[in-house]
């Protein structure tokens, strides 16, 4: 069995005495604290942080990461409080053991809050110190290696939790070696009859190719000895569950997938790197389309190496990963390299690297969370981040800028800065205009074209495709809808305090904050917001002032204020004013408005038989007019019978386009063998423009009736 002396040896290669000394009393503790504790299996329960500490230390993780894993599970399971930790060990391991104690089980079946509650702390953790992911990590792994004595159900439920989160944070840390084992170990426990007939496959087709695999492996070590170049050749080994994707996401047989042979050599610098890469070109001829140079440009994740796949003999495909050390550990530990080099009291710029982007990754998941209205919300946008796969793009001055698949102009607007994405009315890609709905493309150069009045639209969220920029337009919009819901609100309720003759201004400024205090209310502008949106009832607001100034009222004598008019509407007002769309309101035409819980007011013409229940309520209608400043087109419903005959919809669509209006939706039913029906939907200004457009088509030859379509 593995013991802590057995630990401390291998701590001696890279670190000192004294921090080794020090993870040997936070193991003593824990061994203490956990005494009489039984791991499922029947081991002492101490067993697990020791083997989670042995986890850590072959990623060469500082001593205050091992000791926190000795002590990972002593706040939760023995009743020791942080501060005691804090007393004994210092605050930084009573932080990270506190991080990763608060990392709670998070379930996935039917406790969708619970689960992103944990999500937020998992982050909030990780923003105080990068270190509690990597220990969370290592102890998630080491349970996943011991889940043989646990139910068949808890075994599933937790695979599923392990490949959902703890193997993509691993992938977008860069860490492969528990990323690799965490998604075969899951993928075991998910299936495990289909898992053990790959793994004997796989142990099959290694036994029949050993010696075409050995033949190609010398093949490619003799060339770059002749050469001299510095590099050796090994053999890359798929696993488990990357086996199994390709076969069910690509449909392909087993045999076809383990055709291909991988090999990676590992050199001593960048030049040697470019330099073996055409030594293996000149070998054997590469396939086109399948180099990657993920040196130049590295992944999110600070991986880097060459990628190229070549023709062997016989056609067999050859994929060949070609990298210094320094990144060989890079893609083994990833930003676990970090404490790696720094344990050697060296900064590598790999490792740097890895670390800072982690930490803006970790920094970029704490502006969605702020952004987020939720932590369902959240937690949408967090799986969405954590497995793209990248194309990278340029600013006009030459920055790379890397975005997931799929990306668009928009995504790399939000990705440059947050106001840059809020503001963008167009874009330029390679120096030509494009829509900023345009998917992107590796190595194309974007220039952003911004106004100072623009605004996020709603529509860019059925396209765009990054968390960062969901999540910001989705909290631009909520900005945009509480200040036009303040807005509309401050105007509804002055109409109905004018009926009282006074106004919002008017009132003392007493009679307000004593109102907000009876509603439980924190400002003037939540009350407005609720108002607007359509969540209190605007009468009821203004009665209640009124009764709480009444007396202030009988000595101020009359008002010389009158009662206000109709609300103005001009068709821009935005998210808390909308058009029905049982009645298409034009300009022109009478209209009235009724208050949607939580969307504002709705605007439909004075006859809509929609809104026959509510006459006889005033506070829930409202008089409404059209202001005489309308630049905006609306939609119209036209119904119109007329014979059928060829090119109906082309001379239909001529006559509206010569009309200066929009067709935005065609649909022909027949009625009978002579007869069609054209339902039409129009862009048109107001109800002048459609009268011109309706005399137009009824002067087509063979139209019978037109009407508009209200209900």
């Amino acid at each position: 069995m593995f013991t802590i002396d057995d630990l401390a040896d291998r701590l001696g290669g890279y670190l000192p005495a004294d921090e080794i000394q020090q993870v040997k009393r936070a193991f003593y503790y824990a061994e203490q604290a956990h005494d009489g504790q039984r791991r499922r299996s029947g081991e002492p329960y101490v067993t697990h942080p020791l083997a989670v500490a042995n986890i850590l230390a072959n990623m060469h993780m500082d001593h205050q990461s091992l000791m926190s894993a000795m002590l990972h599970d002593v706040i939760e399971d023995t009743g020791v409080s942080k501060e005691a930790l804090a007393e004994q060990f210092g605050k930084p391991v009573a932080e990270l053991v506190d991080g990763v104690s608060k990392l709670t089980q998070i379930t996935f079946e039917d406790k969708a809050v619970a689960q992103a509650e944990n999500f937020q702390k998992m982050v909030l953790a990780m923003s105080r110190d990068i270190r509690v992911i990597i220990v969370k990590l290592a102890d998630r792994l080491h349970n996943m290696r011991t889940l043989g004595a646990l139910r068949p159900e808890k075994k599933r439920r937790i695979a599923r939790e392990t490949l959902e989160i703890y193997a993509r944070i691993a992938s977008r840390l860069g860490i492969n070696t528990i990323r690799v084992e965490l998604e075969d170990l899951s993928f075991q426990a998910l299936h495990p009859m289909r898992a053990e007939r790959i793994k004997r496959a796989v142990s099959s087709a290694r036994g029949h190719r050993r010696s075409a695999i050995r033949q190609v492996q010398t093949t490619l070590q003799k060339s770059l000895d002749d050469e001299g170049l510095p590099g050796t050749v090994v053999g890359r080994q798929k696993h488990l569950l990357s086996i199994y994707k390709k076969m069910r996401d690509q449909r392909k047989p087993f045999a076809e997938i383990m055709d291909v042979f991988g090999f990676r050599i590992i050199t001593e610098d960048v030049n040697s790197c470019y330099r073996i890469l055409g030594v293996v070109h000149n070998l054997y001829k590469p396939v086109p389309g399948r180099f990657k140079d993920y040196i130049a440009i590295p992944k999110a994740n600070g991986y880097q190496s060459l990628h190229t796949t070549l023709f062997g003999s016989g056609g067999m495909p050859i994929e060949v990963q070609i990298r210094t050390r320094e990144m060989e550990a890079m893609a083994n530990n990833g930003i676990a390299a970090h404490w790696l080099y720094k344990a050697g009291q060296t900064e590598h710029p790999i490792a740097e690297g890895s670390h800072a982007r982690a930490r803006e990754w970790v920094k970029g998941l704490l502006e969605m969370q702020r952004h987020a209205g939720d932590s369902l919300e959240f937690i949408e946008h967090v799986k969405n981040d954590l497995f793209p796969d990248d194309i990278y793009v340029f600013t006009p001055r030459g920055d790379i800028m890397e975005l997931p698949q799929g990306a668009t102009v928009i995504d790399f607007a939000y990705a440059v800065h947050t106001d840059i994405g809020n503001n963008c009315i167009a874009c330029r890609i390679d120096r030509h205009l494009a829509p900023l709905s345009t998917r992107l493309e590796s190595g194309q150069t974007l220039e952003i074209i911004t106004a100072p009045g623009a605004r996020p639209n709603l529509a860019w969220l059925n396209f765009v495709v990054t968390a960062k920029a969901r999540s910001a337009i989705r909290h631009a919009l909520k900005h945009q809808q509480h200040t036009e819901a303040v807005q509309l609100g401050r105007r509804l309720l002055n109409k109905a305090l004018g009926d009282f003759e006074t106004s919002l201004e008017e009132l003392p400024e007493n009679v307000l904050p004593e109102l907000l205090e009876e509603l439980s209310l924190k400002s003037e502008e939540s009350l407005l917001e609720s108002i607007g949106l359509g969540t209190r009832v605007t009468h009821v607001v203004a009665r209640r002032l009124i009764d709480i100034l009444h007396g202030d009222m009988a000595e101020a004598g009359q008002r010389t204020l009158q009662p206000q008019g109709p609300i103005l509407i001009s068709g821009a007002e935005g998210m808390v004013i909308k058009f029905a769309r049982c009645c298409h309101p034009l300009p022109g035409d009478p209209v009235v408005g009724h208050l949607s819980v939580g969307k504002g007011i709705v605007v439909h013409r004075a006859e809509c038989r929609n809104l026959d229940e509510l006459r006889n309520d005033p506070d829930k209608l409202f008089a409404l007019e059209w202001s005489h400043e309308i630049v905006e087109d609306f939609p119209v419903a036209l119904r119109i019978e007329i014979e059928s005959r060829r090119g109906l919809v082309a001379e239909l669509a001529s006559l509206v386009t010569d009309a200066d209006a929009n067709i935005e939706r065609i649909g022909i039913e027949e009625r009978d063998a002579r007869l069609s029906i054209v339902h039409l939907t129009l862009a048109v200004r107001d109800r002048v423009h459609l009268a011109r457009i309706i005399k137009r088509i009824r002067n087509l030859s063979h139209v019978g009736r037109i009407s508009r379509v209200g209900n």
